[in-house]
């Protein structure tokens, strides 16, 4: 199967490098300094190729595969999603996707994959891999973007620094959830315990900024769109993002496979990742656009704000093949650090087995 690769650059944002200036100059210890050079992202330029697409990945059969894909319609991170049925990337491909509304817990959305109730979902790499150590029969086959995760204080607080969290109530929505686990990391980096050198505290998405206000916590981490809109609402500082450091070349959310689907029709898995991956692209280059599609299907934001989030966000970083295992590795060992997976698996030999290729022959 012949391959065709896009190269893609990212667009630059001197706005939001201006917002987020101070927070960078912030921390403690350079993100990624205390992870082994092994591990620690390579300094790729945006306009390596970093998204392989199949030119010929389409799903067999004289009609349309049908396909039962798990997505959440009040995440920013999945418009590609809906962009993939809207712009008809997804029929090009000989594919029926029927879109299922699910907002639960990770291990629910890896448990509905793994036991056939979906084919394919769309999550955040911080919250899947704890349960894929457990063993769901997923596999992850493409990275959709990164840039969503946000750490906000307020002026009261004090707070500059990841560092500074140490002692502090930080607020988040779910100790499970991929924003606890990403500044779980920056705190161990830090050298701080993430468990007993920070009170976490949860709260609804929706009342963090509430609690903060009221004092009862002096942080709180969360994902756009909620982060980004109760940052401009309330004038809050953004200590850090899942941009900054060594994680600007990193993706956040990850495309998901049931595996008994990769095993017995590796083309319909390849055809799914190939048209979510032109979904990618496509939200890369027309952010006004999909700020609009978003704000058509869900009330939480509109459509100017939510272009807004999609400008700041890496949707034109998708890997797949060797890339995608390498990012999720380097996310494996990082969490390891984080005490979030076990101290014994090994990182690489973990996303060996949650990765799979669907593009190459």
């Amino acid at each position: 199967m012949s391959l065709k690769r896009h190269l893609t650059s990212a667009p630059n944002h001197p706005g939001r490098r201006a917002i987020l200036g101070f927070a960078a100059t912030g921390l403690a210890v350079p993100l990624g300094a205390m992870a082994p050079a092994s591990w620690r992202s390579p300094r790729l330029p945006f306009d390596a190729p970093i998204c392989r697409v199949a030119a010929e990945a389409v799903a067999p059969g004289s009609t349309p595969r049908e396909i039962r894909l798990c997505w959440n319609a009040n995440s920013v991170c999945h418009t590609g999603l809906a962009a993939a049925e809207q712009q008809g990337f997804f029929a090009r491909r000989n594919l029926k996707v029927e879109r299922i509304n699910f907002s639960g817990a990770a291990d629910q959305l890896l448990e509905m994959l793994a036991s056939g109730k979906a084919d394919a979902g769309a999550g955040m790499a911080l919250s899947w891999l704890k349960p894929l150590e457990q063993g769901f029969d997923v596999k992850l086959t493409a990275t959709l973007h990164g840039g969503c995760i946000r750490l906000l204080t307020n002026q009261q607080s004090g707070i500059t620094s990841v560092a500074g969290l140490k002692g502090k109530a930080v607020g988040t929505f779910n100790m499970a959830a991929p924003d606890r686990n990403f500044v779980s990391i920056l705190a161990a980096r830090n050298g701080l315990d993430p468990l007993s050198d920070i009170d976490w505290r949860v709260y609804p998405a929706d009342l963090l900024s509430v609690a903060l206000q009221k004092g009862e916590i002096q942080a709180f981490s969360t994902n756009d769109p909620i982060a980004s809109i109760v940052r401009d609402r309330d004038h809050l500082v953004e200590v850090t993002n899942n941009l900054t450091g060594d994680f600007a070349n990193r993706a956040c959310c990850v495309l998901g496979i049931r595996a008994s689907l990769v095993r017995d029709e590796r083309a319909t898995a390849a055809a799914l990742t190939a048209a979510v991956m032109e979904a990618q692209q496509w939200l890369a280059a027309n952010p006004d656009a999909g700020g609009a599609l978003f704000a058509s299907y869900s009330k939480v934001g509109g459509g100017e704000q939510v272009a807004a989030m999609l400008r700041t966000h890496t949707h034109q970083h998708h890997l797949t093949g060797e890339a995608l295992t390498q990012e999720i590795a380097l996310y494996a060992q990082d969490l390891k650090q984080a005490k979030v997976l076990r101290a014994s698996t090994d990182a690489s030999k973990f996303a060996s087995r949650v990765c799979t290729d669907v593009l190459t022959a």
